[in-house]
């Protein structure tokens, strides 16, 4: 052999004996001396305890599944026993996750590519606590020291990590959340056999995706939920595809608390960051209200509920997830819903978004918004109602705008049939519900009512202190026999009402708004029927007594009831408040304050033609709302032919409720030609 030969013969038999060596040594290193170390380190950059209290060792194998000259490298198989990881300082608990032992493989080839990879990572019985002290306290946010401080400019490293699968036999999870006042505990344990997707969820074959992994752990839990009694049961998968996109990580749950429940089956992607999830989703409960604590998003009160729709959701923390509840049916109280919403946790505030529709919608339903109980299946003390003042009629109840400033939101809504009673036909109710930074529009508000329509504008300004409300609502061509369909007597007119309203005022409730309200109220009413038959039938003890001072027992026709209000400071004055019946004409003036519910009215009555009606002398209506007092003025009688030439001077008023008539009616309207003759 060469001098050449031998010396490269002595290298390579060198290196082979270092390379044994360095394999013995680290074989056979104490790894257990690394612990002070390790354990520093790790505290330092978590800014919490971390600590490794018993055993650390290293076991070199050959790792199944690798062919070539790969599966001749052993893999380091690393273990640590009762690992600890503690809160940040200023949480007191000591600890937040304990383990008695923890497993795990490295891929060493993959250190050359500057990637720590573990295929696969076991946690034998972990014990986690997640705490809550507040929205800016907790114990699930890691303040890292080198995002602190001189390093937090510096250049991400190269390195990267990749974790496959992490595998554990069975766990506890405690919740201590003071924020939604959560106290549970949850038990993970393995099913002992792995669940089709598809037996579960009974989607079998449906999805065109990829195919769902099966459900491996079995989850328990139990507590008290936002001060509720909280218990659920659920299954989720094995973590083989913990960072896989390409095979859906399944989830299910069924939660209970009091009577609200949330149950869901689908599937994850990307479940470490919850990239995407995919869900049927169920809801039910008292009330749509109570799931703003679980959801965050305000709802009004309402009766029972329930909803069933698909889920699809983008989970992100930093720019703002998404959450799309799509082709969702469900019932709230005895009304039906449709539909598709979203909800986007975006800044500065969430917004919810979408299009809802009703075929048979019961108007009590909607009761609870506006604090009114809906009857039937009503859970009164969810309904927070104000006490209602003595001898008032005006609502009292508190619109609670305190909500309102939470969130944004952009949604239409559409009824068919509307269910109010068995008097007051309602349908085609249509409206958009836009709400910002506390400001809340029904803008349009439409419905048909009585074979005519119903327009209006409704702003209030949840955001000033106190609200701010604003109306302009028009009604056109309102049938008269089918505003009152079940009155015989108003079966035989073919009249119709029409409507204006413009009104504004400051106030957190109805009664509130309109007694600081200023506005106009314009009114018409042609060819109708009053009899003080009439009046009994709708419960109208002052127009009972007025009809039978003037017209006795007889129906008299209505020609023109024409009405033409200003409003100021909660005050209503008429310009125009008159009706032309084919035997009298009557007139009244006076004013009806809404801010003390006080009347003080004041009718002229004067016979037409040859006909006497059998009153000369006024009326008067004074009192409240809820208890008015009338009777016949004392005084002289009233001068024949004084109330029309009083009327007549009210040619501006009259001019301006023309505009109430619609060009097609033209003389057919009764109101059209006596109007007319005012301007004249």
């Amino acid at each position: 052999m060469t001098k050449t030969g031998k010396a490269t013969t002595i290298i390579f038999a060198t290196l082979a004996v270092l390379i044994v060596v360095l394999f013995i040594i680290i074989a056979t290193f104490d790894w257990n001396r690394l612990k002070p170390t390790i354990n520093q380190k790790v505290s330092a950059e978590l800014n919490r305890p971390f600590a490794i209290r018993g055993d650390l060792g290293v076991v070199w194998e050959r790792q199944p599944g690798e062919t070539g000259w790969r599966s001749w490298v052993p893999w380091p198989h690393v273990h640590a026993d009762d690992v600890l990881l503690g809160n940040p300082p200023d949480i007191p608990e000591i600890t937040m996750v304990h383990l008695p032992r923890v497993e795990a493989t490295l891929a060493p080839l993959a250190l050359l590519t500057k990637t720590v990879y573990l295929p696969w990572i076991k946690l034998v019985q972990p014990d986690a606590r997640i705490i809550r002290l507040s929205e800016k306290t907790n114990n699930w946010t890691f303040n890292l020291a080198s995002a602190n401080g001189e390093q937090k400019n510096a250049q991400p490293s190269s390195w990267s990590f990749r974790l496959d699968n992490v595998l554990f036999d069975r766990g506890r999870i405690k919740v201590d959340d003071k924020v939604s006042r959560a106290n549970l505990e949850i038990f993970v344990d393995p099913l002992g056999k792995p669940l089709p997707f598809s037996e579960v969820t009974g989607d079998k074959g449906k999805s065109n995706g990829p195919k769902a992994g099966d459900y491996v752990f079995g989850l328990k839990a139990s507590g008290r939920y936002n001060g509720q009694p909280l218990t659920g049961t659920g299954k989720i998968g094995g973590m083989l595809a913990l960072r896989s996109e390409g095979t859906p990580f399944p989830v299910q749950a069924d939660f209970r608390s009091g009577n609200t429940r949330v149950a869901f089956s689908g599937t994850v992607n990307d479940p470490m960051n919850m990239g995407g999830v995919d869900l049927r989703l169920k809801f039910s409960g008292d009330s749509l209200g109570q799931l703003y604590d679980l959801t965050g998003i305000v709802l009004p009160d309402t009766p029972p509920f329930e909803t069933d729709g698909h889920l699809v959701a983008k989970i992100d923390s930093d720019k703002g997830s998404v959450f799309d509840y799509r082709n969702f049916n469900g019932r709230i109280g005895d009304s039906d819903i449709h539909g598709t919403l979203k909800y986007s946790t975006s800044k500065p505030r969430p917004k919810l978004e979408g299009d809802m529709e009703s075929k048979q919608l019961r108007l009590a339903d909607l009761g609870p918004l506006i604090g009114v109980d809906s009857g039937k299946g009503t859970k009164s003390k969810e309904v927070k109602k104000d006490i209602q003042p003595a001898g008032k009629v005006l609502p009292y109840d508190r619109f609670e705008t305190e909500k309102w400033g939470v969130m944004d939101a952009d949604v239409r809504f559409k009824g068919g049939h509307i269910e109010h009673g068995s008097t007051l036909p309602l349908d085609n109710l249509t409206t958009h519900i836009i709400l910002e930074r506390g400001d809340l529009r029904l803008k349009p508000l439409k419905f048909g009512m009585a074979n005519g329509t119903i327009n209006a504008n409704i702003h209030l300004a949840g955001n000033k202190k106190p609200m701010q409300g604003e109306a302009d609502i028009q009604a056109r061509r309102l049938r008269l026999k089918e505003l009152m369909p079940n009155v015989a007597l108003m079966q035989k007119t073919l009249g119709e009402m029409n409507g204006d309203a413009k009104l504004r005022g400051t106030g957190n409730s109805v009664a509130a708004l309109l007694g600081s309200s200023d506005g106009n109220l314009k009114l018409l009413m042609n060819d109708g029927v009053v009899s003080r038959n009439l009046m009994e039938i709708l419960g109208l003890n002052v127009g009972n007594f007025i009809v039978g001072q003037i017209f006795g027992d007889d129906e008299v026709r209505v020609n023109c009831a024409a009405a033409n209000l200003n409003i100021n400071h909660g005050v209503a004055r008429p310009q125009i408040l008159a009706f032309d019946t084919e035997n009298a004409l009557i007139n009244v003036t006076g004013s009806a304050s809404f801010a003390s519910e006080q009347l003080d009215l004041t009718i002229d009555p004067e016979s037409k033609g040859i006909r006497i009606i059998t009153l000369r002398s006024p009326l008067y209506v004074r009192g409240t709302f809820k208890n008015p007092d009338y009777g016949v003025k004392p005084g002289p009688l009233i001068v024949r032919g004084a109330v029309a030439a009083a009327l007549a001077t009210l040619v501006t008023p009259a001019a301006a409720l023309l505009a109430l008539i619609s060009p097609s009616e033209g003389d057919a309207n009764q109101c059209h030609v006596i109007l007319s003759q005012m301007r004249k």
